[in-house]
């Protein structure tokens, strides 16, 4: 089998590497907006170069697919160290997610379709029914590590219905070996489809986005809802990015996140790269800053979105958004629409991770806290009846939810 020729199959760019940074590293460099047009660019490769811009934001891919296999950026590691790892079994893509190497809704969502990808793509099975076989342990695998993320199962979902449609589409024509490389180039071409979908779902919501929030001033988000955790630009970082590109002068406020500090070590690092004025502060001086510092907004990502719009996100999106109520900020929630489970009617129905304890009481693996009971949800839902809007890649969400979401999905 030409496993080196089917590697090869509309092959992504490879990215542009960051000042200061691992070479080895993706990257995607979005420029200012040149003179007369009103939205900026991602550019890839270099393929624009200084002469549209004197300055340039880069902003770190998460996840490539590439010759060699699934590079991805371990998180866990930064921004100490900017560390890759290749992956060629589906397997350690899994531990992947579930260790949060790779984390964030969207990003979940493609190291799915890279993972059920690799699995076929590598899979020993000489026969269209062994790889069937095959194809059902590597999709359960993928869907027992991230409960809460419902990109996750989208995916997944997505690659099944490529797998049945490839698999239909060979059997009918070929013989087993010609099948079988039918099969596994669909799976790749769809896996490296889902990463460059991300990536201009990422671009449209920021456009949409970005007229929301305030000309100048203080915005406020949680958690890393940036390039690290969708493999684009960013679903709330992304709306950020774009704002500031449009000419809006902001600062924002970047919450830890504890005990992960998604915050203080991935957004204020995203931010520290691309120049955006921030200030980094604990979880628990969220009511205070919304108090004192003049916020002018809320933007943040999301994990899953009921019917109703009830939102699930990392731990503290809910007190955030009650505090947003009571000192009157516009509280924006900002996701594409693999994001949305319209199955699902309210937020109770969202099943909420339960990560181990050792997060909490552990940091770098010195005991920071007795031999105790832990409680350790990594995620809340927020009401939809407290955020302002729901900004997509195909517009923008307001109440009734359950009537603006159905429409954005078109049914």
């Amino acid at each position: 089998m030409p496993r080196s020729d089917l590697a090869r199959v509309s092959p992504p760019p490879q990215l542009v590497p960051s000042r200061g940074h691992s070479s080895s590293g993706g990257q995607i460099r979005l420029n200012r907006l040149p003179h007369g047009a009103r939205f900026p660019r991602l550019v890839y490769n270099g393929g624009v170069t200084e002469q549209a811009s004197r300055r340039a934001i880069h902003a770190a891919q998460p996840i490539e697919w590439r010759l060699s296999g699934v590079v991805v950026l371990d998180q866990r590691l930064l921004p100490e160290r900017e560390v890759r790892n290749t992956y060629t079994d589906y397997q350690h893509v899994a531990r992947a997610i579930r260790q949060m190497e790779i984390r964030g809704a969207p990003a979940i969502g493609v190291a799915a379709a890279m993972g059920a990808a690799i699995g076929v793509l590598h899979s020993p099975a000489r026969t269209l029914d062994e790889l069937r076989a095959e194809f059902e342990i590597i999709c359960a695998a993928l869907a027992e590590t991230r409960p809460t993320a419902v990109d996750l199962f989208w995916a997944i979902s997505r690659m099944r219905r490529v797998f049945v449609e490839a698999c239909e589409a060979a059997a009918a024509r070929g013989a087993q070996a010609a099948i079988l490389e039918e099969v596994r180039t669909a799976m790749v071409r769809e896996a490296q489809l889902v990463h460059r979908e991300k990536r201009e779902h990422d671009e449209a919501m920021g456009r949409h986005g970005a007229a929301l929030l305030p000309r100048s001033g203080r915005v406020m988000t949680q958690c890393n809802a940036g390039a690290l955790a969708t493999a684009g630009i960013g679903t709330a970082l992304g709306v950020i990015r774009m704002a500031v590109y449009e000419g809006h002068e902001l600062e924002v406020f970047v919450p830890e996140t504890r005990p992960y500090l998604q915050g203080a070590r991935l957004t204020a690092w995203e931010l520290q790269q691309a120049g955006i004025p921030l200030k980094l502060i604990t979880d628990n001086m969220v009511g205070h800053c919304l108090k004192t510092a003049d916020i002018g907004a809320i933007v943040v990502g999301a994990d899953r979105i009921a019917a109703n719009g009830d939102t699930a996100n990392k731990i503290g999106t809910y007190q955030m958004a009650v505090l947003a109520r009571e000192h009157g900020v516009a509280f924006y929630v900002a996701a594409p629409i693999s994001t949305l489970d319209l199955t699902i009617p309210s937020g109770d129905s969202i099943p909420i991770e339960e990560r181990p304890a050792e997060e909490v009481t552990h940091v770098r693996g010195m005991r920071i806290a007795p031999d105790v009971p832990v409680s350790h949800a990594a995620f809340d839902v927020t009401p939809s009846r407290l955020i302002t809007a729901i900004i997509t890649e195909r517009g923008i969400a307001r109440a009734p939810f359950q009537e603006s979401l159905a429409k954005l999905c078109g049914k």
